[in-house]
């Protein structure tokens, strides 16, 4: 019942329950911040910390003020805005370079796959700071062109540099995803749509789209994550007009001291709850995809 075999020694069975002790306490370090921040989002008071009616349970130490701040208040809405907009197209832009790239490094006869997968992937391991610096110069030219040669206005250059900014951080996301997910691809399916006269672009959409589709999903949803929360490089690469939500929630912390930042983290926590579950269904599916669990 307790899942310790009859015979296990008293050795064994100290390090089951200590194990499990082990494991909870992890956990209880990495998610008591977390416990920390949702009852203060309904402090009443513009406090960081436990009001004496809060810590009573007192009705009227808790209140909804900070949550209506952040949906009237138009600083907010306008990062919260910024945010939608500059996500899901980084996202979109990630999913298709991405999913490309892992197709394509998936083929044995591609030559220097390992030298390309180390260079895609860079942006995960090369610390941050030094990543914004060079997106910096770089866009930084890039939309001083756009802008005398093109004539496009200052306002999309900047929307367009941090798009392709988060994007270039979203693709390794999406190439280890479904690179995963090629892992247990039977080739033989291609080859047999091929003999059938199916084109390559036919092939992939009727054929491997439908099987790598949770890894192309999960690809997606840690492209938009990454970007979402990105705060390092939009404070390089873009300008005011496309601050977004985490700069908006760094200038409360040094400039504002904005309780509203509780709200809005804890908001931000009931979403990456909602993309964690998701990205357990498709993980599930798609080992059910593969044979590797029972339906």
């Amino acid at each position: 019942m307790s899942g310790i075999p009859i015979y296990a020694s008293a050795g064994q069975r100290v390090w089951y329950y200590s194990f499990r002790v082990i494991c909870g306490l992890v956990f209880f370090f990495l998610i008591a911040p977390v416990l920390v921040i949702i009852p203060l989002s309904f402090n009443a008071q513009d406090f960081f910390t436990f009001t004496p009616e809060m810590l009573r349970l007192d009705p009227a130490g808790y209140s909804l003020k900070h949550y209506q701040d952040f949906f009237s208040n138009s600083d907010w809405q306008l990062a919260m805005a910024n945010s939608l907009k500059i996500a899901p197209l980084a996202t979109m832009l990630s999913v298709g370079l991405g999913t490309l790239a892992a197709i394509g490094l998936s083929q044995s006869h591609v030559p220097f796959r390992r030298a390309i997968m180390a260079i895609l992937i860079s942006p995960m391991i090369v610390p941050l700071i030094i990543s914004a610096t060079g997106m910096f110069f770089f866009y930084t030219k890039l939309g001083l062109w756009m802008e005398d040669t093109l004539g496009v206005s200052k306002s999309f250059t900047g929307y367009f540099k941090v798009v392709l900014a988060h994007a270039a951080l979203g693709i390794p996301f999406v190439i280890i995803t479904v690179t995963a997910t090629l892992t247990g691809f039977d080739q033989s399916l291609t080859r047999a749509a091929a003999s059938m006269g199916a084109g390559p672009v036919r092939t992939f959409f009727r054929v491997q789209m439908p099987l790598i589709l949770p890894g192309v999903i999960s690809g997606a949803l840690f492209a938009f994550i990454t970007s979402f929360d990105e705060v390092v490089v939009v404070l390089f690469v873009g300008s005011a007009a496309q601050k977004t939500l985490p700069w908006q929630m760094f200038i409360g912390l040094r400039e504002q001291i904005s309780p509203t930042i509780l709200a809005v983290a804890t908001l931000l926590v009931v979403v990456s709850i909602m993309l964690l579950t998701t990205l357990e269904i498709l993980r599930r599916r798609s080992e059910r995809l593969r044979g590797l669990s029972p339906g």
